[in-house]
C-alpha cells in the first residue's frame, strides 16, 4: 500500500472543508494528473476526498505495472471510474472491457469485476456517494 494519501483540500494551504461566510463555496481540490504523475511508487490510494459535510466520496488509486485488483462485488454504491493516466482491462461477466486514459467507466451496483493495470501501470479516479457511518441496530427476535 501507498504511504499515507494526500486528502482534501485546494494546493496552496486553503483550510479543507471550511466554509465560506455565506456557505460553501466550489473550489479545486486536486490535479489528478499531477497526482498519478508524480514520482512512481507503491499501488494504493495515492489522494482522497476528505472535506467535512460531502455526500460523495472520491479517491485517486494507482496499479503498478500488470498489477490487479481481483474479482469483487459493490453491493450497494454505483462508483464512476476515470482513467487518470496509464491503461489496463476491467473484467465482469460481460468479457474484458480496454481502460485507457480518459476513459469514462460506470461501476453500477451488484456488477462483479476486476481491474488489471497494462505494462506501464494505472491510475484513475473512483466517486460514489458516501457510505454513512457504522450504526448500532437493535437485533430483531428470532
Amino acid at each position: 500500500m501507498a504511504d499515507a494519501p494526500r486528502t482534501g483540500g485546494a494546493p496552496g494551504g486553503e483550510t479543507p472543508g471550511a466554509a465560506a461566510p455565506g456557505g460553501p463555496v466550489p473550489r479545486l481540490l486536486c490535479d489528478a494528473q499531477q497526482v498519478a504523475a508524480e514520482a512512481p511508487g507503491p499501488a494504493g490510494v495515492l489522494w482522497r476526498l476528505t472535506e467535512s459535510g460531502r455526500q460523495l466520496d472520491a479517491n485517486v488509486v494507482r496499479i503498478p505495472p500488470e498489477g490487479r485488483i481481483d474479482t469483487h462485488l459493490e453491493p450497494d454504491l454505483d462508483v464512476l471510474l476515470y482513467v487518470v493516466s496509464g491503461d489496463g482491462t476491467v473484467e465482469s461477466e460481460q468479457g474484458r472491457q480496454p481502460l485507457a486514459e480518459g476513459g469514462l467507466l460506470w461501476l453500477p451496483r451488484g456488477s462483479r469485476r476486476s481491474v488489471t493495470a497494462g505494462p506501464g501501470g494505472l491510475a484513475y479516479l473512483t466517486v460514489h456517494r458516501r457510505r454513512p457511518g457504522l450504526q448500532i441496530k437493535n437485533r430483531t427476535a428470532s
